[in-house]
């Protein structure tokens, strides 16, 4: 059985990046890291992850990768 990826979208305006694990209306978030948040549907299930501030959150990630690029 084929595993479904997640939809991933990046709203520049807002800086924002949305990882849908599956659909679902959003009836409320927990915050697991400063600007991360886990979407929870009505049954307490996962349905994604917001990521605000990503420009700079993801920023340390993003610098060694570019690099590692570069110098192959």
């Amino acid at each position: 059985m084929k595993k479904k990826k997640p939809l991933v979208s990046y709203d520049e305006k807002s800086d924002v990046i949305y990882i849908v694990s599956k659909p679902g209306e959003e009836e409320q978030y927990v915050e697991i890291a400063p600007g991360v948040n886990v979407e929870l549907d009505d049954r307490g299930e996962v349905i994604g992850i917001e990521i605000l501030n990503a420009s700079s959150f993801l920023k340390p990630v993003v610098r060694p990768l570019i690099h590692h690029m570069e110098l192959a």
